[in-house]
Order: structure tokens, then sequence, then C-alpha cells
């Protein structure tokens, strides 16, 4: 992956992004994430990675909704440093610095328009493993529709990001089958886990987004202790017992 760094906006006030989901389900996810504020300990560096290809231009407000909220939470907290990688159109992959300004990394990822092009996952592992071999990253978290690459050559570099002890965490929008075999694959390799990025359980994929945040900051025992439903459905996966 290339070194062409993305500029984290300074400015925090940016337009609210309209959720499409019902007020129910993002008040739900809202009061669960803010409980990460109480909780975490410890610190943590994150990378968010995201596929920005146009076939996720209809639920990308809804996950950026999802994802921003989120990241206001653990911001709060002050123990998480949250690096922001994408790829889309012809080539184009890029990323932010680590940062612990959670706002401007929100504003930064509503910035972000979706353009045509193949899947670069590959590139987002390779960065992951530069990453970590100069400082410690905790986990990684991918969120996209498709795979369109030589699922070989991501099996490698997922192994070897398990190796480093950098667990994949892949979240799935949509149901195409070969994409879920090779995220799967993608996540038992890295000792992560698969989800599905479902738009009808927005509570259920907070909290799971939250305990990843809390999983970054103070590991398994961190999520024993909280004890949140997403916390016991994540350390689930992560014991081999998810599907």
């Amino acid at each position: 992956m290339s070194d062409n760094k993305q500029p984290v906006p300074a400015k925090a006030d940016s337009a609210p992004v309209k959720p499409q989901s019902s007020a129910g389900e993002i008040d739900a996810f809202i009061r669960q994430a803010r409980t990460l504020a109480a909780s975490a300990t410890g610190v943590g560096r994150l990378i968010l990675s995201l596929d920005a290809t146009m076939s996720r231009q209809p639920t990308w407000d809804l996950a950026n909704a999802l994802q921003g909220e989120m990241f206001d939470a653990v911001g709060k907290v002050g123990s998480l440093s949250v690096q922001l990688v994408y790829f889309r159109g012809l080539g184009e992959c890029r990323s932010s610095d680590f940062v612990t300004d959670t706002n401007a990394l929100k504003q930064l990822m509503t910035g972000i328009e979706c353009r045509s092009g193949n899947t670069q996952i590959g590139k987002v592992l390779a960065h992951a493993l530069k990453a970590t071999a100069k400082a410690k990253v905790n986990a990684l978290v991918y969120i996209g529709d498709a795979m369109e690459e030589n699922l070989d050559d991501l099996a490698d570099k997922a192994a070897s990001l398990g190796l480093h002890g950098v667990p994949v965490f892949v979240f799935q929008e949509g149901h195409d089958s070969g994409a879920e075999k090779s995220f799967k694959e993608i996540a038992r390799l890295s000792k992560g886990a698969w989800f599905r990025f479902d738009r009808r359980a927005a509570a259920t994929l907070a909290g799971l987004l939250s305990a990843v945040a809390m999983f970054a900051t103070g590991g398994l025992k961190a999520l024993e202790a909280r004890g949140s439903p997403g916390d016991r459905l994540l350390i689930e996966h992560l014991r081999g017992g998810g599907s």
C-alpha cells in the first residue's frame, strides 16, 4: 500500500448524516455505544478499513452513522487511537494518520464518496502488517460487500496478521456467498471474527462494533468484565463458537 495520506480535517463541525434506519434502532445503538465511555481501559490502536467502491453506495450513510457514533463514544475515553483506511476507484487506496480526535475522523469518513472500482483488500491487509511492524496494532475492522481478488494471497496476509496478533473483524454487507466464504477465511486465519453488517439489526451491530473497540483497548479480559450482549457475542466468535 502506498503512503499516500489523506489529511484529517481539523474542523469537526460537519453536517449530520441522516441514518437510513428507524429512530428506535439508532437510539438503541447510541445507548449501547455510550456504555463504552465508562468501561474501557488501556490504550489500543485500531485500523478501520472501508470498501468505498460504488456497490456500497446504498448503505453508505448508515455505515457512516453507526461508525461515527461508536467512535465518538470511544473518543470520550481517550484510550483508543484509530486509523481510517479506504479504497475506491482505479487503484486508489488511502489512509489517515492514527488519531484520537474522533470528531475529525468522523468528518473525514462522512466526506468520502463511493467510486466505481475493484476491491483492494490485499492492500488493506498488507498495510496493517506494515503498520503493526512499526507500532502494535490491536485490531483491524474491515467493512465491505465483495471480494474480487486471489483468495490465496489474502489468506497468506491474514495468517501473517494472526501471527502478529492483529485479528481481523470482518463485517459483511449483503449476502454474496463467494465474499462470505473469503471473509470468513480471513477472519479465521487472523484469529478474528466474521459478522453480517445488517441494517435491520442496528442495535446488535452497534454492540459488536463497541465490543471490538473494547477488545482493542483491553483484550478479552475487558470484554468479560463489561459483559454486554455484544461483548458476549464477540467472545463466542473469538473462541470458535460463532458461525
